[in-house]
């Protein structure tokens, strides 16, 4: 058993985190996850338990938050009669095979890798945050046929390289395709948990080298990370939402995109070693 002394000091990071992430993710909507992979991973590797597989540590971890946070938004959003259940349906069987190989590449590659991954995906992620315009579209209405069949694994699977919920690019796709923002953004909650759900399932059945991995971690989800992290993101969310209706969050999203800009450019630059 690890003693309080490795225990605490990771629990105190991971506070912090829980609570910056909830407050994030109710003043602007995004998705938790985006900031817990890069903190999860600067609190695991600075105490010692950097390896080969921590980053799949990390991205297990955050989405198992993600199915207790989008649960809990589908429901709210659901109850304001937001969810557009028809695009859900017809979108999951593709978004669950997408999570599922999404799974499957993540357990296989080494942990620099996937910080390359994820620093490239930052960075678009980044970009349209900073760039996009709400009046862009490719279309008028959501994809069908081919173009559903091929756009929703590909959600499912960069979502799951990035540890990710189906904010950041659910929303995205939606939108350019004519979903009015707020329809997106509820419908965006279903997406995660159906992304969550399927990898996690997965993510818990992986084998994790049991040195240097961090303390109570089955498969690849470390449950304090989680219980914390879930716990704390519960508190403070609605502070945020609160300061979103108080100030405008335009600029703030700008900034947002600056700085998860920087985080992946930081992911990037230590996937290069450099």
């Amino acid at each position: 058993m690890p003693e309080m002394s490795a225990v605490l000091p990771m629990m105190v990071m991971l506070m912090v985190i829980g609570a910056f992430a909830g407050v994030m993710a109710g003043l602007l909507g995004v998705g938790g996850g985006i900031i817990l992979v890069p903190a999860f991973f600067y609190v695991f590797s600075s105490l010692g338990y950097g390896s080969d597989q921590l980053m799949q540590v990390c991205l297990a971890t955050s989405l198992a938050t993600i199915i207790v946070t989008s649960l809990r938004s589908v429901q709210s959003h659901n109850k304001k009669g937001a969810v557009d259940w028809q695009i859900l349906r017809t979108w999951a069987p593709g978004i669950v095979i997408g999570a599922i190989l999404g799974v499957l590449v993540a357990s296989s590659l080494r942990s620099v890798v996937l910080q390359g991954i994820f620093g490239v995906l930052g960075l678009i992620v980044g970009a349209y945050l900073g760039l996009g315009r709400a009046e862009w579209r490719l279309g008028q209405s959501m994809p069908t046929g081919i173009k559903r069949a091929g756009l929703s694994p590909m959600l499912g699977f960069l979502s799951v390289l990035m540890g990710i919920g189906g904010g950041s690019f659910g929303v995205p796709v939606m939108t350019l395709f004519g979903v009015p923002i707020h329809r997106a953004v509820a419908t965006a909650a279903g997406f995660g948990v159906i992304i969550a759900v399927p990898s996690v399932i997965g993510f818990l059945i992986l084998p994790i080298d049991a040195t240097p991995r961090p303390p109570y971690t089955v498969g690849a989800v470390n449950l304090p990370a989680f219980a914390v992290v879930i716990a704390m993101t519960l508190i403070t969310t609605p502070y945020g939402a609160r300061l979103a209706h108080a100030m405008d969050p335009k600029p703030l999203k700008r900034v947002f995109a600056v700085f998860l800009t920087l985080v992946a450019l930081n992911m990037l630059r230590k996937a290069l070693g450099a």
